[in-house]
């Protein structure tokens, strides 16, 4: 399981990157894009929406659009980032707009006054996101929506792989932030109150002229590891020659001759159950333990 997320790390990362990270969070942008289209075929009119984790703010104009008159609240824990996404925002003047600072594990509303809840890619920087799940389901009116979005396991399978064969020992050590698999993101769902929730996977592969621009993405857009257990101490030059290495040779397999990277989508859809629904809910959740502990 997680160690735990490094608040002061995690907020460093992103201050360094506020100046690049518009046009590096790329992947952030494409999967919100594909949360979007999901958004198309759901018939929903909140008059309150909530983006956690909202960065520099790229949904607030979507919801504006989408939503007229709804009041959109963005949370994130960095206040530069929120700055900069109050400067940015093109709400409309009747859709009000006001940006937080607070974590998404201890959501500032009151109970039931939230409709619509969205999270993109926030969950591998939470410190507790069973905390979070259960407060998005303390904050969500009845018949409000969470719809999320988060990385799976198979994510940077192929960086992790290249820091175990590189080690000399063949020792594990956290390099990468914490990935949640789809059936411990089901059960933690279940676990904080929602209906019927529904997980689904999207595989992507990302290709990269070299380890060394992945390795500037990732800085440019703040994602370099926050662990709190990660591993502090600089790689020796041998560990970084070996890791060179195979990512040369996994590139040197490829037609196009580049650095192949995978990045494992887990998109979250689940509602905030009536009370009249929470006895039926009690079944359906113990039976969907039991099949996804098989």
């Amino acid at each position: 399981m997680t160690g735990g997320v490094d608040g002061r790390a995690l907020r460093r990362n992103v201050r360094r990157a506020l100046p690049t990270l518009t046009e590096a969070d790329f992947l952030s942008r494409e999967v919100a894009a594909r949360m979007r289209e999901r958004l198309d075929y759901i018939r929903l009119s909140p008059r309150r929406v909530l983006d956690a984790g909202c960065g520099l703010g790229f949904f607030a104009e979507e919801a504006a659009a989408r939503y007229p008159g709804a009041a959109y609240f963005g949370l994130d824990w960095t206040p530069e980032a929120l700055t900069m996404a109050a400067r940015q925002s093109s709400l409309r003047a009747d859709s009000p707009a006001l940006f937080l600072a607070a974590r998404a594990e201890i959501l500032p509303f009151p109970d039931a006054s939230v409709d619509l809840l969205w999270a993109n890619l926030l969950l591998p920087w939470l410190d507790d996101p069973a905390r979070f799940f259960a407060e998005a389901a303390r904050v969500l009116a009845p018949g409000g929506l969470l719809l999320a979005s988060a990385l799976g396991t198979e994510t940077l399978a192929e960086l992790r792989e290249g820091f175990l064969l590189a080690d000399k020992y063949g020792r594990e050590t956290a390099r990468t932030q914490y990935f949640y698999g789809i059936h411990a993101l089901g059960d933690l769902l279940l676990a904080g109150g929602f209906s019927d929730p529904v997980v689904d996977r999207e595989r992507m592969v990302v290709t990269y002229r070299s380890l060394g621009a992945l390795h500037a993405e990732i800085k440019a857009a703040g994602a370099g590891c926050a662990r709190a257990d990660r591993k502090k101490t600089l790689s020796g030059r041998g560990t970084g020659a070996r890791l060179a290495a195979y990512c040369a040779a996994l590139a040197g397999g490829r037609a196009d001759g580049r650095l192949p990277v995978t990045a494992e989508i887990l998109y979250i859809h689940a509602w905030k159950p009536h009370p009249d629904d929470r006895d039926d809910q009690e079944l359906r959740q113990k039976g969907a333990r039991i099949h996804w502990r098989r």
